[in-house]
């Protein structure tokens, strides 16, 4: 999968690997998934914008992979 962000080419996850992953990711490797940099997605978090589902422990956020995933197929 390349993600177009401006004049740069980020390759990122194919969603065969994240359905792969464990069932919480940190937040910059969901990030990487998504296309967006880890302080947009933290911004997100922190305003309760977030695309995904995400648990928090403390100052810890990690993302949900199931709702991430639900996030690339569309759903």
């Amino acid at each position: 999968m390349r993600i177009h962000f401006g004049r740069c080419l980020m390759g990122g996850p194919t969603l065969a690997e994240i359905r792969k992953w464990p069932a919480t990711v940190g937040v910059p490797q969901a990030a990487t998934a998504i296309g967006c940099s880890q302080s947009q997605l933290y911004a997100l978090i922190k305003r309760g914008e977030a695309p995904v589902k995400t648990l928090s422990y403390g100052r810890r956020h990690v993302v949900i992979t199931a709702s991430l995933v639900a996030l690339l197929e569309g759903a």
